[in-house]
């Protein structure tokens, strides 16, 4: 840790900005324990988490016509502040969760260190890529990674998902009860699906199936949305175009915990384990996680946010009764 840098210190610290971190420190400020939250664009992902990266959000309860991602998130990150937290801008570099205070190392506009004496780790996951620019600059206008968040848009139209494990046979046989139809494309002949999910996706009438293929690219319209997606077969190296409105990408996610391997429990995919007494806990006393950081199975802004408030609550519980 820096010597030279003023140290803070905090009762709670959260890690991210997302929907998890911001219902937590929405929980931890009205109980009279204001929160400093980290907000990076690195470990935390972007401020506000993935929504901020999303146009329209309409499965968030509460909002009947739905609401824009950036604007869901700016409006919990005021009803945050305004019951007392704080916001950090940054990125946490170090952690040291060997004794309490934690104590955490980070750079923004300047150089920081912050001690806490109950930890909330918010940091989220991020989808896997294929790498490609267009499927950036496509991001939220046809190209994602969630078939339950953003299914409904496709409705009655064509749609690929790109993948060969469980995620995508997933993904494609919950898009097919509402798409015209979906066409799986992997680059491989052979699968990683569990049989049952591969039998279920190959027994839905309306999925097709590309293989074995790569993805040269995500075409887009003249309004910048998606309208199609060029292929080369793996073999042959013929390309051919498929015109589709919707890119979903079923190639897993990587949850954002680089900074704690070897601190914490992470399970084989690298997602914190919680549940060491209460539901957020994770192996190291007084240390929570919240959101998609812990969990690699519903992944939605709702469970999130869930999370967010049992951490919050936990975080609580564990300062009363440390003192």
């Amino acid at each position: 840790m820096s010597t030279a840098t003023k140290t803070q210190h905090t009762k709670i610290l959260i890690i991210g900005s997302g929907c998890a971190g911001l219902t937590a420190a929405i929980y931890a400020a009205r109980a009279a324990m204001p929160p400093l939250v980290v907000e990076g664009m690195f470990m935390g992902g972007p401020p506000g988490g993935q929504l901020s990266l999303t146009s329209d959000v309409e499965n968030y309860p509460g909002f009947p016509k739905g609401v824009l991602g950036p604007e869901l998130m700016a409006g919990m990150r005021e009803q945050a502040e305004r019951f007392g937290t704080r916001f950090l801008q940054g990125d946490i570099e170090k952690v040291d969760l060997s004794q309490r205070p934690f104590r955490l190392h980070g750079n923004g506009v300047e150089e920081f260190d912050v001690t806490c004496d109950a930890l909330i780790i918010a940091t989220g996951a991020k989808p896997k890529k294929l790498g490609l620019p267009s499927e950036d600059r496509l991001w939220g206008r046809g190209v994602t990674s969630c078939a339950t968040c953003d299914g409904m848009f496709f409705k009655n139209e064509d749609v690929v998902v790109i993948g060969g494990g469980d995620t995508a046979m997933e993904e494609a046989t919950y898009l097919a009860k509402m798409c015209r139809t979906v066409t799986i494309i992997h680059r491989r002949d052979e699968f990683r699906s569990s049989k049952i999910m591969l039998k279920k996706a190959r027994d839905t009438a309306n999925i097709k199936w590309k293989v074995p293929f790569h993805v040269e690219e995500v075409l887009a319209d003249d309004t910048e949305n998606v309208r199609g997606v060029r292929l080369r077969h793996a073999q042959s190296g013929v390309v051919e175009d498929v015109a589709v409105k919707g890119f979903f990408l079923g190639i897993g996610h990587e949850p954002n915990t680089g900074l704690f391997a070897g601190q914490l429990e992470l399970d084989e995919n690298g997602y914190i384990v919680v549940g060491k007494g209460p539901a957020t806990r994770t192996s190291v006393q007084g240390v929570f996680a919240a959101g998609d950081v812990a969990d690699h199975v519903y992944r939605q802004a709702v469970t999130a946010a869930g999370t967010g408030c049992q951490a919050a609550i936990d975080a609580e519980r564990f300062l009363a009764e440390h003192g």
